[in-house]
């Protein structure tokens, strides 16, 4: 038998030609459930403790409000009964109440922007030093930060002591107290909520301004723009994402005040003239034992900071779409 030839086809290969580098294999792309699923996996256990740390106490907050819960029904004399939307209307309908939210409106802006303000100077200024003193600042600055919040308003409560603290002595104010007069507590307040507060700004907006290119503030400083100009024009809207974050944060915080307030008023000023909602709440849940009430001003706090919060994620997710 005889084998006829073949020609080889325009597919035959060359086995003489050195064979081609080897591919890496294709990795199985993980499936649908898996990728959509494996970071909740993660979170699983932090959800799982702010689950019980939040959700059962807000559920608690919001039925007690629904409540007729005060000292009566706590020790078992009384039933406890249902009030629906009485509580909100009795707190709604009181003119201290929204005396005490204009009060923490009015304060807790005037605080962040202090804050603000302070904390962005300080941050610019941190640019302009050498390197031993800028860590000295940071240090201090970091100090008054991470001091608790009861400790720092004591602390402010004897500088500014009309007897023995040293702040009124070198201002020349002899006896006078800053506690007694509702404005000059609210300011003395402010004082300390921003001390404690503009380190968290210093560092974040510091952090910005580094990250800005040199040549660009170089490139102003020799057009002749003054330092002033300079922030106004180019680093604030460079830095204007992070100048949103600590804003919103600002917000949160100094509207919820409480310590400062507490400490360095004796519990919210002469009859009641520097109460905020978080020492308002405090007062009709314990001192008068309506505890429904309480927890009424509770659950208006919480739709206010949720509100807030909702608006500082919404910024978030935009700023994460554009950059």
């Amino acid at each position: 038998m005889t084998h006829q030839a073949t020609a080889p086809g325009p597919a035959a290969v060359d086995k003489t030609a050195p064979a081609p580098a080897g591919r890496p294999k294709k990795r199985r792309p993980m499936g649908r459930h898996g990728s959509r699923w494996t970071p909740w996996l993660y979170l699983a256990p932090a959800i799982v403790v702010l689950a019980g740390l939040l959700v059962y106490p807000i559920y608690q907050l919001g039925l007690i409000s629904f409540l007729e819960y005060t000292q009566v029904q706590v020790s078992g004399g009384e039933p406890t009964t249902f009030k629906g939307l009485d509580n909100y209307r009795e707190l709604f309908s009181d003119d201290q109440f929204w005396q005490v939210l204009l009060a923490t409106v009015v304060f807790a802006a005037a605080c962040v922007v202090a804050t603000l303000a302070v904390g962005c100077t300080m941050a610019v200024l941190l640019t302009r030093i050498r390197a031993i003193p800028r860590l000295a600042l940071m240090l201090a600055a970091l100090g008054a930060w991470a001091t608790p919040a009861i400790t720092g308003s004591t602390v402010w409560v004897f500088l500014f002591d009309p007897d023995y603290g040293p702040v009124n002595k070198i201002l020349g104010l002899g006896d006078f107290s800053w506690t007694y007069g509702r404005y000059s507590a609210f300011a003395l307040v402010l004082f300390e909520v921003v001390w404690c507060s503009f380190p968290f700004v210093m560092v974040t907006v510091y952090a910005g301004i580094k990250a800005i290119p040199s040549e660009v503030l170089e490139a102003a400083s020799l057009d002749g723009a003054s330092q002033w100009r300079i922030w106004r024009s180019i680093m604030a809207p460079m830095l204007r994402p992070i100048l949103v974050v600590v804003t919103i944060q600002s917000i949160i915080w100094d509207f919820k005040v409480f310590t400062q307030i507490y400490v360095m008023t004796n519990g919210g000023g002469v009859a009641g003239q520097n109460l905020v909602l978080n020492v308002y709440a405090y007062q009709k849940a314990f001192a008068s034992s309506q505890y429904s009430l309480g927890s009424a001003i509770g659950v208006v706090m919480l739709l206010i900071l949720l509100a807030v919060t909702l608006v500082y994620l919404r910024l978030l997710r935009r700023q994460g779409e554009e950059l």
